[in-house]
Parts: structure tokens; sequence; C-alpha cells
């Protein structure tokens, strides 16, 4: 059986920043990228926040630019999928869906979160084109324009609030006829002048152009649940606030794990509650999700896994 100092589960800035530390540190990583190498800024276009990338970078291009890096180090980037994972004892041993299996002196899990979509079909078509799920990520490229927010949550009373700032109006649909969001947020989302809700409606289509392999949002389709009435907006963009979902299946009663479902590590740490095993990005952060915060964790559970390679010998 394969054995390694330490082994990452997972990908995107997170993971391949904890390879690249590691790896600098002569653990030697093995990294298993996951069902989306890269993680979830491959599906973005522009990245116009990444310290370093002064004129913007391709989310894919800047996830390669970081995979490449680690691999320069010496890191071992593997394609699959962590099936299974032993947390009872060290080394870990984790079975991969490929077959293999390895024991691991350290694990660093780096499987990030899945955003919530409506899961209509325009708007997986529109995806980076017009459609996204993070306003801090995105919002910069609709200044000015019109946009939609579609939640009722805290999370899309937040990212609604944000875009206004920037953009010239923002539509709040909500199915329902009173938000979800706390009493402070909701205050602040109806005193602001350019937010209008939309009550008691829902999302039917995603409309825009397409040429080539450039898509481009023009308008939502929306409908009253009440009435069936419908409406098209003409917007530019359409952000999905419906919440993450957080992919830590594999580790349920194995890890200390939170009401809604993130990993929960220690203070002003990576380290979870299982000595040896570490969490980084969008696993464990369910306040800033962005991927400069996820490469400051993913460096963080590298250097706290060297450390406790060291406190063993």
């Amino acid at each position: 059986m394969e054995k390694t100092k330490c082994l990452i589960i997972g990908s995107g800035p997170a993971g391949y920043t904890a390879a690249i530390y590691a790896a600098r540190a002569d653990l030697n990583p093995i990294v298993y990228q996951g069902m989306e190498p890269g993680g979830q800024l491959t599906t973005t276009t522009e990245v116009d926040n990444f310290p370093g990338y002064p004129e913007g970078v391709e989310g894919p291009k800047m996830m390669e630019d970081l995979k490449k890096q680690a691999e320069r180090f010496g890191s071992d980037i593997r394609w699959g999928v962590a099936s299974e994972v032993d947390t009872s004892e060290r080394p870990f041993k984790v079975k991969i869906d490929d077959g293999n299996e390895l024991l691991a002196d350290t694990l660093i899990i780096a499987t990030g979160a899945t955003a919530k979509y409506l899961g209509i079909e325009s708007e997986e078509k529109f995806r980076g084109g017009g459609v996204s799920a993070c306003a801090t990520c995105d919002g910069f490229f609709y200044k000015g324009k019109d946009v939609v927010v579609v939640g009722g949550g805290d999370t899309a009373a937040e990212e609604a609030t944000y875009l206004a700032n920037m953009c010239k109006k923002v539509y709040l649909i909500h199915r329902r006829d009173e938000l979800r969001a706390s009493k402070a947020m909701q205050k602040r989302v109806l005193n602001t002048p350019n937010i209008e809700m939309l009550w008691n409606h829902e999302v039917k289509e995603i409309v825009g152009v397409e040429e080539g392999f450039t898509k481009a949002l023009n308008g939502v389709v929306v409908f009253n649940n009440k009435t069936g009435a419908e409406k098209k907006l003409d917007v530019e963009g359409y952000f999905v606030a419906l919440g993450h979902t957080p992919n830590t299946d594999l580790f349920k009663g194995k890890l200390n794990i939170d009401e809604t479902g993130y990993l929960i590590t220690k203070p002003d740490s990576t380290a979870t509650n299982v000595p040896g095993i570490f969490a980084c990005g969008d696993v464990q952060d369910k306040h800033f999700r962005q991927a400069i915060t996820a490469a400051g964790t993913g460096c963080m559970s590298a250097i706290e896994a060297e450390r406790f390679l060291g406190e063993q010998d």
C-alpha cells in the first residue's frame, strides 16, 4: 500500500496552495484533485481580485498556474476522488475511486463547497456568462448595470446590499412574501432605494445571446407564483444567493461538523478534532468564501501539517 507524509484531498486555491507549501517543506505531498479539478473558479471567467494578476485572469488559467507551481516543487497531483477515509488511527487510510489505497501521516482536506442553484437549464447555460454565485467575486463587472439576486436569507440580503453600492438597480427575487433574513438585514434591504423587492416571484428562464463560445445574459423572465403573471427583467447579471453546501459527506461521523455541514477547525488554526487532519478553504469557511482566503488557509494547513510531523519525531 502506498504511503505518504501528506495527502491532500481536493484542489482549488486551498488545495494547490497547501501543495505548494507542503512540497517546499519536503513533505512530498500527493494531491487528489476531486470531482472538479481546480474547484469553483474553473467555472468563473474573469478573476480581478486575486493579488498578482493586475490585468485580471481567467479562473481556469489561474488554477492551472497554481497547479503548475505546486508541481514545480514536486507535488504529485493526480486525477481521482477520495471515496472512503478512516480517521480512527494514524497513518490514515484513504481509498480512491479508482481502487487505489493510501496511508497518510497527515491529511489536508480541501474539498470545498458547492453553490446552490435553482437548477433550471438556462442557469447552467449562462454560468460564467452573467450567472454567478458570488457578488464579492463578480459584482465589479456589473458596475452601473441592472442585476438580479435570487434568495431570501441573510446571504441574499448581503449580496443585494453589496451590489446596490455599485449597480444601477438590484431586483431581489423571493418566492415568499417575507424575507428569512435577520431583522437587521431586512431593514438594510428595504431601506436601500435602488433595491426593488419582487415578492412571491420565481425565476422561469434566463435569456441572452450566444456567439460561438461567448455567452452574455441580457434578461431574466420571472413569474408571480400567486397570479401566474410573467415579465422580463432587462438585466445583465444574475446572482443566485441560496447558500452553499460544503463537501463534507465523506467525513460525517468521523470529524466534527457544524449544524450547516462545515468542518469545524480550532480557533486560529486549520486543525480539526483529529490530530494530524487539517481542513482549509470553503469546506471550513462559511464567512468569506474567497479564493485569497482559501489560499491563506491552504498555506496554514501545510505549515501546521509540517509542524505536526516534526512534533512526532
